[in-house]
């Protein structure tokens, strides 16, 4: 083999290592996110694209589901990226409620263990510890969702356009190991440009 080729399929290989590299870190540490539907207005936008972290909740093996590590739990407030249980497109919703959490939906209005959890004076902004979320209320509250309560490894997920969001109140709780990752910064809007504003 000639020094030229040699040189050729060295640098090959290195190529092909920073590809699975790289493919590696999308597949369990980060990744960005477009958001493709009206469904979580206001908080995001058509066209806005998110970083999410796929660490959050647990480290697994590239390219897997199977987790190596337990890291942290999904909290009330927290925008996160799964798949539909329904048709498996990925979705990104708001966790809403999590395991042991009584919930109820009237109107596109939260109930959580028996108290309203919307800003006061401000009915369409609804408050989950230090996270708010702006409701996009235009096409109506959606369907409504009878208390139940969110059993242990499920949460429930919501998009803030409560009309126009398939989520928990068609398809279901989530099982928390089907959840990718937690989406935390939003760095890209259409009109403004590259951003970086925590969501």
């Amino acid at each position: 083999m000639s020094s030229r080729i040699r040189r050729v399929f060295t640098e090959l290989l290195i190529l092909a290592g920073v590809v699975v590299v790289s493919l590696a870190a999308r597949s369990a540490l980060a990744d960005h996110y477009y958001i493709p539907s009206e469904s979580m207005e206001h908080s995001l936008l058509v066209g806005d694209r998110v970083l999410v972290d796929k660490t959050a909740y647990g480290l697994r093996i590239p390219f897997t589901a199977i987790k190596l590590l337990e890291r942290g739990s999904p909290r009330r407030g927290e925008i996160v990226i799964f798949d539909s249980p329904e048709s498996g497109v990925r979705l990104i919703k708001r966790i809403v409620a999590v395991a042991g959490d009584r919930v109820r939906v009237r109107e596109g209005k939260l109930t959580i263990n028996g108290e309203r959890i919307e800003l006061e004076n401000a009915d369409d902004i609804e408050v989950f510890g230090e996270r708010t979320a702006s409701l996009n209320l235009a096409a109506g509250g959606g369907p409504n969702f009878d208390e139940e309560a969110v059993p242990d490894g499920k949460v429930m997920v919501m998009g803030d356009n409560r009309g126009n969001s398939r989520d928990s109140r068609a398809f279901g709780f989530i099982p928390v190991d089907q959840i990718y990752g937690h989406a935390f910064r939003l760095y890209y809007r259409r009109g403004d440009g590259f951003v970086w504003k925590p969501v």
